[in-house]
């Protein structure tokens, strides 16, 4: 039986920050943060933003392109590591946002950057099995990268959500069954403990973590594939790679290792034909966590010009502390004009740019969100309102 996406969603914030502006204020060269980290913009959400509004706005998007409501949901789940509860999903909130069945399972996977893609593999196993009977997994990426206003990782934050709804239809992507490989190892290249709500981050080291991950779940996934002896790059089998993308440059330093390992003495030569479409969208959101690898797939069918129908698509995953997973999947017919209808650069185009006192102010007011008390004021969409009796408050 065939599994795989269907139809995607996308949420961002409505502000961002000019990474440029933002280093000038910080008295550094535009170049070391623009070049450096391959990033023109940075997500900024504000105080009414928060993961399950961006969970709801994503999982709308992906429920409308394919025609599909609530009632054809029975698995919802929320992979993210910014979490609103330490006990209640970020899903059961979506649930209740969009009015999904409640003869649904819903629940929340975390391993950092790798939970959204551990919540996918579980429903396209489901689906495979027969046991959805019908029915749509809903799988939503959704997080806000946050370091702190003045710290070293400042200009890596962002924030957004990408919602992925997998069937047995899959009208996007087709993943292939069986071609998948995984590596894990406890490390501690960057985490958040619980009671702080920013993230700890060893960056060099993360940076080679995510490299010797990326080794070891390519080799793994040659294994599964069976077909690691038959000549030429190995890499040249894909029609493009996605790579799980904190930071645009992060996604160069993957490819050259790949290209390292299948003996590619110029790894750069084919970087912008593999890897080039996927950065678009990326560059100018930032680092959103979970959904980083799913942006820049949307990225990727968005804004490339090669006709990717019935190509195969090389995609890498990777979660700190960690876990990883190379896999890969088969462009459907159509399946770009699908992601370019969503007018997903449009979308992008249309946000505020915030002066840097702006951006201060709104990360100042964040500082005490989860105790912010409930208003109640009128809007359209999903806005987080405050807290009431403990309990956090959305507009539907």
């Amino acid at each position: 039986m065939k599994a795989g996406l269907e139809s995607l969603g996308i949420a961002v914030p409505p502000t961002y920050v000019e990474l440029a502006e933002l280093a000038k204020a910080r008295g550094v060269a535009p170049g070391k943060y623009v070049d450096g980290l391959g990033v023109t913009r940075m997500a900024v959400p504000l105080v009414e933003e928060d993961t399950v509004t961006l969970a709801a706005r994503a999982a709308r998007m992906a429920l409308d392109a394919a025609g599909a409501t609530g009632e054809d949901v029975g698995m919802l789940v929320v992979g993210t590591e910014t979490a609103v509860d330490h006990s209640k999903p970020v899903s059961s909130y979506v649930q209740g946002l969009l009015g999904v069945s409640t003869r649904c399972r819903v629940f929340e996977t975390k391993h950092a950057c790798y939970g959204g893609t551990a919540a996918l593999q579980m429903a396209l196993d489901w689906v495979r099995s027969g046991s959805a009977k019908g029915k749509k997994a809903l799988i939503i990426c959704s997080d806000i990268a946050r370091y702190g206003v003045g710290t070293p990782g400042e200009p890596t934050q962002g924030g957004g959500a990408v919602a992925l709804l997998v069937s047995d239809t899959p009208k996007l992507l087709a993943f292939e069954a069986g071609k998948s490989g995984v590596y894990a190892k406890d490390v501690m290249d960057f985490w958040r403990p619980l009671y702080s709500k920013d993230a700890v981050v060893d960056g060099h080291y993360s940076v080679q973590c995510y490299l010797d991950a990326l080794e070891g779940a390519y080799k793994a996934y040659q294994e599964a594939a069976g077909d690691a002896g038959e000549g030429g790059l190995y890499s040249d089998r894909f029609a493009a790679l996605v790579y799980h993308v904190p930071y645009g440059k992060m996604s160069r330093k993957a490819h050259r290792h790949v290209r390292a390992l299948d003996g590619d003495k110029e790894p750069d030569a084919s970087f912008d034909r593999l890897v080039g479409p996927s950065l678009v969208l990326p560059s100018q959101v930032g680092n959103i966590y979970t959904g980083s690898m799913y942006l820049a797939l949307a990225s990727l069918l968005s804004t490339s010009r090669e006709d990717l129908t019935g190509k195969r698509i090389g995609l890498f995953s990777y979660g700190s502390g960690s876990c990883a997973e190379f896999f890969s999947g088969v462009v459907q017919p159509e399946a770009q004009a699908r992601v370019k209808a969503l007018g997903l650069e449009t979308l992008l185009e249309r946000r505020r740019a915030l002066s840097i006192p702006e951006y201060e102010a709104i990360m100042a007011a964040r500082e005490k969100l989860d105790e912010k008390p409930a208003e109640d004021t009128a809007g359209e969409g999903f806005r987080y309102q405050g807290t009431r009796d403990h309990k956090r408050i959305y507009t539907r």
